[in-house]
């Protein structure tokens, strides 16, 4: 086996696009959405990771930029691995983090350019509203807010973990 320069193999190694959401909710459990100016479809606050970002810190960020409000980032609720689709040539992988919840709507500031609307959402409306990949966020990030575990999706479908534990697998 040959040596490989650091530069040549990072170059070589897959890459793929991040993003993160904020999963807030009302003091109902109605489930916040915003309504983007440039898509059809709603979708979670949030938005992509940029370069050397924390996903946290991208969520903090962007809902800030598209509320006006800071939150509190808290868990990890769901992490959601998406093959590339459409016009996006790479892979995404979506970090969903448990931002609370939020009482009303008073102390948002949308900036008009990005967003036309925001407005809290029963789950199944919630789902019905965003695109079919993204839908299924909605209940996994419930459960693992209610489980305090997070889940994991592959192209917005759960991957069960393999029956019995790490040992009785390498017995």
């Amino acid at each position: 086996m040959t040596w490989t320069e650091p530069a040549t193999w990072y170059a070589n190694l897959a890459s793929f696009y991040a993003a993160a959401a904020a999963l807030i909710t009302d003091p109902a459990g109605n489930v916040l959405l915003v309504k983007p100016t440039y898509r059809d479809s709603w979708s979670f606050p949030g938005g992509y990771v940029d370069e050397d970002e924390y996903p946290h810190d991208a969520c903090a960020r962007e809902v800030r930029e598209e509320l006006g409000v800071s939150v509190v980032v808290g868990k990890l609720l769901v992490v959601d691995w998406a093959p590339p689709s459409g016009r996006r040539p790479r892979s995404i992988i979506s970090f969903t983090f448990d931002c609370g919840s939020i009482a009303d709507l008073d102390s948002f500031n949308l900036p008009g350019q990005e967003l036309e609307d925001v407005a809290f959402f029963p789950s199944h409306e919630a789902e019905q509203r965003l695109p079919d990949n993204v839908a299924t966020r909605v209940h996994a990030a419930m459960r693992a807010r209610d489980r305090h575990a997070p889940a994991y999706l592959a192209g917005g479908s759960a991957v069960q973990p393999p029956s019995g534990d790490a040992a009785s697998r390498e017995a």
